[in-house]
């Protein structure tokens, strides 16, 4: 400080976290400023370095941290990433494998000393590398691998899921008849004014939904096909119940788009993630039309494997 006629006494004191205070006493000299301690306090300092220790934590979680060390703050990267960084290191050294479920935003943000916010951007960026998948309502998991789903000229979902030997079934979703858009009637070959009906449904495997569907059939060839279908529910068996015994498939068309928010919900994932969109015309043996589908399937969970085989 400055002052005409002023000398600083420097106080000393054993306490490393000790804070001061500038205060000023007079003398019958000139005035002389003195720094006082004021009484030891303790001084936390914001806790942002990320350590993690073993999966197996006594608080129920899968993650623990061990007492963060104080001022990382020489890193240069953002919070968020070093959070991004921390996880994907518990995932590739086998600490977090397949299916098992991260913590919740909340414990997470307590765990690292950060808002949720923080957190949910670190997971987004996993999400987005595919090592982490997020559903609706469940929360988020270590991205376990993909069913492989042959397409070839007899495409059957049950049976590739058989060959894998994993449990698989249909959920019906919804039944009607109604009049074709024009792609629908266009791919069926059906004239103008011909009813279809429209099957939605979607498949499980091993218990999770790994696509939503929507199947036409000609309402003419096939009457009551949905009460059929409700039965089976198979389209396999549901077009067997018609005589169609067998089937072939004429055409498919993959391509990446978005889902939306119905087919990402029945999908249990967020409509800003892409899915695998299916169009297939099936036949009989003499190349009539059977069916056209239009399937979503959630990328995290199938791989489309294209084939020539019969």
């Amino acid at each position: 400080m400055r002052g005409p006629s002023s000398t600083t006494c420097p106080c000393t004191t054993s306490s490393a976290s000790t804070s001061f205070r500038l205060s000023r006493m007079r003398s019958p000299m000139d005035s002389v400023t003195c720094v006082m301690p004021l009484q030891p306090q303790r001084v936390d300092m914001p806790a942002r370095a990320v350590h993690l220790s073993s999966p197996a934590a006594a608080d129920g979680g899968l993650m623990t941290m061990t007492e963060p060390t104080a001022a990382p703050r020489a890193s240069a990267l953002p919070l968020w990433q070093q959070i991004e960084q921390a996880l994907l290191r518990q995932i590739r050294e086998r600490q977090l494998v397949e299916g098992d479920q991260l913590p919740s935003a909340q414990v997470l943000a307590k765990r690292f000393a950060v808002n949720r916010h923080t957190v949910r951007r670190a997971i987004e960026a996993l999400e987005e590398r595919g090592y982490v998948r997020t559903e609706t309502g469940r929360g988020s998991f270590v991205q376990e691998h993909p069913y492989h789903y042959p397409i070839s000229r007899r495409t059957r979902f049950g049976r590739a899921m058989h060959d894998l030997n994993v449990e698989s079934h249909y959920t019906l979703l919804d039944c009607r008849v109604q009049v074709p858009s024009r792609q629908v009637a266009r791919a069926l070959g059906l004239p103008a004014g011909e009813r279809v009906h429209r099957v939605l449904y979607s498949s499980q495997v091993e218990g999770r939904t790994v696509d939503h569907s929507e199947a036409y059939f000609p309402a003419a060839r096939f009457p009551g096909l949905g009460d059929v279908f409700a039965r089976t529910p198979s389209v396999t068996r549901t077009l067997a119940a018609f005589g169609v015994t067998d089937y072939l498939r004429r055409h498919t068309t993959v391509m990446a788009r978005l889902p939306d928010a119905d087919v990402a919900r029945v999908l249990g994932q967020s409509t800003r993630r892409p899915v695998l969109c299916v169009h297939s015309l099936n036949v009989d043996p003499q190349g009539q039309p059977v069916q056209f589908g239009i399937t979503c399937f959630a990328g995290d969970w199938v791989q489309l494997m294209v084939s020539s085989d019969p």
